[in-house]
């Protein structure tokens, strides 16, 4: 990327599938001190960490993952204003970026889904 190409991408999320809801808020929320900024019943929590880093919970039985397993921890990256999702998977797949399924639409969110090299999963999300 060149200096005058645009930023696509701005902050994100680290999501962690985590097998007890209640637990992992209250080790992340009460032991390590981070602020809970949302709670979705057992379904999601965000937790600030400051400087703009959010760790994001997610309950594992619900997603069909098990926590400490390859898929467990994921990154997602917020697609930055004024863009939209279509013009980041765009620009990237032009960069040679392939994704691994089309673009998935939720209530409050949409969602892009890459690898790194090494095959871990990246999320790229636009709020809607």
């Amino acid at each position: 990327m060149t200096p005058s190409s645009p930023t696509y991408l701005s902050g994100g999320t680290a999501s962690i599938y985590v097998s007890d809801m209640d637990r992992a808020v209250r080790f992340y929320h009460e032991t390590l001190g981070l602020t809970l900024a949302v709670r979705i019943a057992n379904e999601w929590a965000e937790l600030d960490a400051g400087n703009g880093f959010i760790v994001g919970l997610h309950q594992a039985t619900a997603q069909g993952v098990s926590p400490g397993t390859a898929g467990a921890i994921n990154i997602e990256l917020r697609v930055a204003a004024p863009h939209t999702l279509e013009e980041a998977v765009a620009a990237l797949q032009a960069r040679g970026v392939p994704f691994s399924a089309p673009i998935a639409s939720y209530e409050h969110v949409r969602l892009a889904y890459l690898q790194d090299p090494d095959g871990n999963q990246i999320i790229l999300a636009q709020t809607i």
